[in-house]
């Protein structure tokens, strides 16, 4: 069957729906996407080709016909939006070529529509799977926006296509928001806890853990007190990554009880006293910690053992009044 003649069907399927649908609406997508089957088997002549109306469950698309594919959407709402499947594709079919959205509109106007599947996606959702998001007669395409065609993004191996959406959904973030998800690769799949803890009851090695953590990833805590919103990257990279919530984020480095963990002795610059007190737990984190969230926080890749450098480099140019490099890891192996 050719491309031309498949969409012909899609025509008919579509005129078909339309006009039962507005005599008497879908009542569930189950329904309607069983009536896409029936019809589809009266309008394909070949007798070759066989409807599957018990596919796996997870199936993509939902009807296969040869090397075309039906996904089929269903809204009781009056719009033409939907989630679609993961980007990952993971139950792709993998003898279906050419694949179209057939969607049912049952609110307002009762409405069926088909589009091309590449077409008709407009954006990702970065929930803990990322999943398409699709609109009928969008003005333009989630692949246009990505500069790479549905088909050669479907290829794709996963960490490949988790750098287009990474870039993708970063070029849509607003000053001060994060992504809370960073990984490219499924052996990177980082897990982010329902319950979200209080930093105040963590125990003791935990706090220096994920201040030191923080420390590194956020120099810009050495800067001066009147610079405004210095501690933001701290708080978001404790809650969005380890689901940990610090109310008053600059009491991490601030605070007395931080600052003279190791010396009660009063004076001094206390972020200075704060960070040389973390030396140790800093070190081990340039060693162990994704290199992800380096280019996250840093905008650069940077080599574990050459961490603690670079930390020292940025973390010099928003001080001001002491130098972090004159004064922090001076006795430290690196």
């Amino acid at each position: 069957m050719k491309k031309k003649e498949f969409e012909d069907i899609l025509n008919k399927l579509a005129q078909q729906l339309t006009y039962e649908a507005q005599k008497n609406v879908f009542s569930s997508s189950k329904v309607f996407e069983n009536r896409v089957r029936d019809i589809l088997k009266t309008l394909i002549t070949d007798s070759k080709v066989e409807i599957d109306y018990n596919p796996h469950p997870y199936a993509f698309p939902d009807i296969a016909v040869g090397e075309y594919g039906i996904e089929v959407k269903f809204t009781e709402k009056d719009n033409w939006r939907s989630v679609a499947n993961s980007v990952f594709e993971t139950f792709r079919n993998k003898e279906v070529v050419f694949i179209y959205v057939v969607f049912g509109k049952m609110g307002g106007l009762p409405e069926v529509k088909w589009q091309s599947y590449q077409e008709c996606v407009i954006h990702v959702r970065t929930s803990h799977v990322p999943r398409f998001e699709l609109e009928i007669d969008a003005k333009s395409s989630l692949f246009e926006q990505m500069k790479i065609s549905y088909d050669d993004f479907s290829v794709l191996p996963i960490e490949k296509k988790m750098r287009y959406i990474r870039e993708y959904a970063k070029a849509r973030l607003k000053e001060g928001e994060r992504l809370w998800w960073i990984e490219e690769k499924p052996e990177q799949e980082h897990t982010l806890p329902i319950q979200v803890r209080l930093y105040t009851e963590l125990s003791q090695s935990e706090k220096r853990k994920l201040r030191a953590e923080a420390s590194l990833l956020c120099p810009k805590i050495v800067a001066g007190s009147r610079v405004k919103n210095k501690y933001n990257d701290v708080a978001m990279y404790l809650l969005t990554y380890h689901g940990v919530l610090a109310s008053q984020a600059r009491d991490l480095f601030s605070a007395g009880s931080v600052a003279m963990a190791s010396d009660s002795i009063r004076g001094g610059l206390y972020i200075h006293r704060a960070l040389s007190d973390i030396e140790d737990e800093m070190i081990n984190a340039a060693k162990t910690m994704e290199d992800a969230l380096f280019v996250e926080y840093w905008k650069e890749s940077v080599p574990p053992n050459k961490r603690i450098k670079r930390w020292l480099e940025l973390a010099d140019r928003n001080a001001t009044g002491w130098k972090p490099s004159e004064v922090l890891f001076l006795n430290k192996k690196l």
